[in-house]
């Protein structure tokens, strides 16, 4: 059994959605959780309030308290590639993030995230991600490393006032001459069945990507990619969309079969640069992930 190291944290909501107790709140939040593994955590002492005192399955829900519970996995799997700080002052952190690598906490990874990595490897526990790429996909993350002006980042994330720029290759036919060519793509994306999975349905626009061909070969083509918008899996939707699913998705076009990572095969995605105004020194910033995609 592998245990978290660092606690997960949720908040109760000001409008209580019918139950009496945490636990019965937790077990209604986290539906794919079995109930008994709550109450077991609780009877291990491994769930409790932000002041440490533990939570009991008596325990009343009263809103807008913080609840501390540490995530448990059978085993966990070890991503073999390297992260890669970039840059780092007192307020930030920007790190390139290897495909299949989460960037916190999530599924069957308790520890092996890009956040822990760097807490570990910087000593900074308070490193915490202002934003998250899918977990295959490569790319920038920034973190916040100073509690007091983290606000002012997530802010930036909150409001769009973040450009960023991606890369994508996807395959294309032989007879495709589109180097240079641009697309403005603007639809409606909903969850889908599975959640986990986005679809295009009719509708008023939600979404809005800038995609354009920089370099192709015969079979191959590479794409620059920028999101107006951040809907979930959207670059993947909108590639998709035009007829060039990004190479090596398993989501898209066609659900593939549950199966380990592929590591010889990750998704050909990579969030390149991040631009915005820094909230605190009113400067430009632009960090750049110099490697591009190796388009083969």
């Amino acid at each position: 059994m592998v245990i978290s190291k660092n606690p997960s944290i949720v908040s109760l909501p000001q409008i209580n959605p019918g139950v009496v107790t945490v636990v019965e709140y937790l077990i209604h939040k986290f539906p794919h959780v079995d109930a008994q593994v709550w109450q077991q955590r609780i009877a291990d002492g491994k769930v409790h309030f932000r002041d440490g005192t533990l939570i009991t399955v008596q325990t009343p829900f009263k809103p807008q308290q913080q609840v501390y519970y540490y995530r448990e996995v059978e085993s966990e799997p070890c991503i073999p590639f390297n992260e890669q700080i970039l840059y780092q002052d007192q307020h930030l952190l920007v790190a390139y993030k290897p495909h299949f690598l989460a960037v916190t906490p999530g599924g069957v990874f308790v520890n092996e995230c890009l956040q822990n990595r760097l807490r570990s490897s910087t000593g900074i526990e308070s490193l915490q991600a202002l934003h998250r790429l899918d977990r295959v996909t490569a790319g920038l993350v920034m973190f916040s490393l100073n509690p007091e002006t983290r606000h002012r980042y997530h802010q930036l994330f909150e409001t769009r006032q973040i450009n960023k720029t991606y890369q994508a290759i996807a395959s294309i036919r032989e007879d495709e001459n589109i180097v240079g060519k641009q697309w403005q793509v603007k639809n409606r994306i909903v969850r889908s069945e599975p959640r986990f999975r986005m679809c295009v349905v009719d509708g008023e626009a939600n979404s809005h990507s800038q995609i354009r061909c920089i370099q192709q070969t015969h079979h191959r083509a590479l794409f620059e990619l920028n999101p107006i918008t951040g809907k979930t899996h959207q670059l993947r939707v909108h590639m998709q969309s035009l007829g060039w699913p990004i190479l090596h998705d398993k989501y898209y076009p066609q659900l593939q079969p549950k199966s380990e990572d592929n590591f010889d095969a990750p998704l050909q995605l990579l969030a390149k640069e991040l631009k915005f105004i820094d909230p605190i020194s009113q400067q430009p910033r632009c960090f750049r992930y110099e490697n591009n995609l190796a388009l083969i």
